[in-house]
């Protein structure tokens, strides 16, 4: 396994290197329409294939990370991403571009795989996520605070994510070369609670699409319908940032003392509401206050949401496929957003998105209110980059292989 050392600040690191473009995806998309002889639907087109691409590299390497090795698999995402977006950065054809773009992706999401297996695999994989989200988070307001003060162009965005990923090179020395296994078991027995997890990988799915769809476009709603600079709109999404920290921070310290119904449920109401605000935005007080509480909510309900999907299954398979199903959902976003902001205004896109919003709360509340009357607990999430209740919160409850979970757990609290 993993080394578990205090503070794992190569995993930080590479997860840094790895969520860097999902973070910087308003001005990614907003500088290549600006930039580049492409519409804000082609734009949009682009940052889909980005993290498409990246939700793909998840796909087909979360289960060879032990296979060829933590140190060889993060070299090659870290390459590819240099080389992937170093090309897009310096080039102005639009095929290169794209191809940059979708290379780049793909080394994004393969760090993003080995960060998260490795995350997993710590004593404490709540503390090492949420040092994660803060590096990003912190870097990539920096870049927003930077980036209007480097000229026009689409390449100083794509350009930042490269030079992270080259800065963090040297630090995959201290990654293994081989992971032990350690999984002589041979996962036969079929997935748990099998409707509920389908229900929750289908909602969220549409979840992190309404999600994206705001936030490919959020640079320019500022830009364009509040009348914003650029300096502005990046000061913006940089306190907004900022704000999410302190979310996943209280995520953690309330932990399960409100089950997970509530913050799914309410939380999903108020994110539609902060959806609407933002996207209808003409002045800076409007637009300021619909993102920086948007961006705070966000990350509250996925933790708890990530938490319900863990609880299905000890063994963590229905972790990886909701969050599978969220990377498709953040994949499809940006080009959503475009589209319909494009056919029907950002007005218009905003309810449209917080009427969906309201629909799915429905199904994830009752999943999660399914999972709380069953008492299905977990001591930790497995192989995911968010955890909204520490180890140390929970209950274990030990489930056999074979056989149904017991009724009875132990209360003693988890390591």
């Amino acid at each position: 396994m993993f080394a578990r050392t205090a503070t794992p600040w190569p995993l930080v690191a590479l997860f840094t290197a790895g969520y860097l473009a999902p973070y910087l995806l308003p001005t990614t998309v907003g500088r290549l329409d600006t930039g580049l002889p492409l519409s804000a639907t082609q734009a949009g087109a682009v940052g889909s294939a980005l993290l498409l691409s990246s939700a793909a590299a998840g796909f087909l390497l979360a289960s060879r990370v032990d296979r060829i090795g933590p140190r060889t698999l993060a070299r090659v995402g870290l390459a590819l991403a240099v080389l992937g977006y170093g090309s897009a950065a310096l080039t102005h054809a639009v095929p290169a571009v794209v191809a940059g773009a979708v290379v780049g992706g793909f080394g994004s999401g393969t760090a993003t795989t080995v960060a998260a297996s490795g995350i997993a695999a710590e004593r404490d994989p709540h503390r090492a996520s949420t040092l994660g989200l803060l590096c990003v988070s912190a870097l990539a307001g920096a870049v927003y605070l930077t980036v209007p003060h480097l000229g026009a162009g689409h390449g100083q965005p794509l350009a930042a994510i490269a030079l992270t990923a080259l800065a963090v090179w040297p630090l995959t020395g201290r990654l293994p070369v081989r992971t032990a296994t350690g999984h002589a078991r041979v996962e036969t027995a079929g997935l748990p609670h099998r409707r509920a997890g389908l229900v929750l990988a289908a909602t969220l799915l549409c979840w992190s699409l309404a999600q994206n769809s705001l936030w490919g476009v959020s640079g320019r709603i500022g830009i364009h319908q509040a009348h914003l600079s650029e300096v502005t709109v990046g000061a913006v999404f940089a306190v907004a940032l900022g704000t999410g920290l302190v979310g996943v921070i209280g995520a953690g310290a309330l932990g399960s003392r409100l089950g997970r119904a509530v913050p799914i449920g309410a939380g999903t109401a108020l994110i539609a509401g902060c959806i609407v605000l933002s996207a209808s935005a003409h002045d800076l007080r409007t637009f300021a206050t619909g993102e920086i509480a948007w961006n705070t909510l966000y990350p509250i309900v996925l933790s708890y949401v990530l938490g319900l999907a863990a609880s299905l299954d000890p063994r963590g398979r229905w972790a990886v496929l909701v969050g599978s199903a969220s990377s498709l959902g953040t994949a499809a976003g940006p080009l959503t957003g475009s589209v319909l902001s494009a056919g029907a205004g950002f007005p218009a896109m905003g309810a449209i998105l917080a009427a969906g919003l309201v629909v799915i709360a429905v199904p994830m509340t009752g999943v999660a209110l399914y999972t709380g009357r069953r008492g299905v607990q977990v001591s930790q999430i497995v192989g995911i980059p968010v955890e909204g209740i520490p180890a140390e919160t929970i209950a274990v409850e030990t489930i056999p292989l074979e056989t149904p979970a017991p009724r009875t757990r132990d209360t003693t609290p988890a390591a």
